[in-house]
């Protein structure tokens, strides 16, 4: 059953009718609807696409956290092979918002994390819905320090709409966490590539995302805050977030131009969600062509690229 978004609806409608029309049919062997049902799954095709040709910060704020998107266990079973996860920080529990371990893609031995949001209630409680502990962001310092041994890339698949803020994370140094995830993507000497399949959340983002070259889902999203909360901040309204969403250049268009991400990854008309095996086909060749633009590199240097990355963002923006 598909799921539509409050900017559906129109869509929502044509589509539904076409299906009771086949509906219909199937109890009827006489009726003959076929060109009917055609027309319609024509018109809504159009309809889509227009949608979809002109989403606004906020309507992509609310493809990104379509409940149907592929989430990161979804790329990890899709594109990568002999997938061995390592669990736990070595020092108070396993996060499972945060999924990681050795692996292969195309043959070639990476290691791979990311944020898990869980597919159901049942999962999406357990993975407390993307939302990473300390413990998550140190199983993730574990893992970059093993790459980093071992010479492996990293690529890391971030869809979070931010660290958890709980009063047990706090008390367990969860600012400290992020921080030192942060350094460590930066001093790694191993090739880092992330890409924003769904929701990029503050520093909860950041600590996976501070990488050799950031890729975007083209209906993702990236930002400081949520435009929920940037509305509460600003205007003391949390309804006022469509105004936020606009002011966040939060979308994956905004950010390249920026200089934050260094490329868009393309989505099927309407959304990851409508086709999901073709997104993640497509993500993990742009994987693939972000760690071949790094092969040869020496250590020092893929510091120094990371390095530089960083300091030159926002300076596209301002030039232009």
């Amino acid at each position: 059953m598909t799921l539509y978004l409050d900017f559906e609806k129109p869509l929502s409608e044509i589509e539904g009718k076409a299906e009771e029309l086949r509906a219909l049919a199937r109890a009827d062997d006489t009726m003959d609807i076929e060109k009917e049902a055609a027309a319609l799954d024509a018109k809504a095709q159009d309809m889509l696409t227009q949608l979809y040709k002109g989403l606004t910060p906020w309507q992509k704020a609310q493809v990104a956290r379509h409940g149907d998107r592929p989430h990161c266990k979804d790329y990890i079973e899709a594109l990568f092979t002999d997938f061995t996860p390592l669990a736990g920080d070595r020092n108070f529990a396993d996060d499972h918002a945060v999924m990681g371990g050795l692996a292969r893609l195309d043959g070639r031995a990476v290691v791979v994390i990311g944020h898990e949001k869980g597919n159901d209630t049942r999962t999406r409680i357990e993975r407390n819905f993307g939302m990473a502990r300390p413990e998550g962001y140190r199983k993730a310092i574990r893992l970059m320090d093993l790459a980093d041994r071992f010479g492996l890339p990293v690529v890391t698949l971030v869809d979070t709409p931010g660290a958890y803020p709980g009063k047990g994370a706090e008390e367990r140094g969860q600012s400290e966490a992020i921080a030192r995830a942060t350094q460590a993507c930066l001093r790694l000497g191993v090739p880092l590539v992330s890409v924003i399949i769904g929701e990029g959340g503050s520093g909860g983002a950041v600590a996976f995302a501070t990488a050799n070259r950031v890729a975007m889902l083209e209906h993702s999203i990236y930002s400081v805050i949520s435009p929920e909360g940037c509305a509460s901040i600003l205007w003391k309204d949390a309804e006022k977030m469509r105004e936020a969403a606009e002011a966040l250049r939060l979308t994956a268009q905004d950010l390249l131009k920026l200089g934050v991400i260094d490329r868009i990854v393309a989505e099927p008309v309407g959304g990851a969600h409508r086709d999901r095996s073709a997104v993640i086909d497509t993500v993990g060749a742009a994987i693939s062509a972000m760690l071949a633009d790094l092969d040869g590199q020496k250590p020092d240097d893929i510091r120094q690229d990371r390095r530089a990355k960083f300091l030159n963002i926002g300076s596209k923006g301002l030039a232009a």
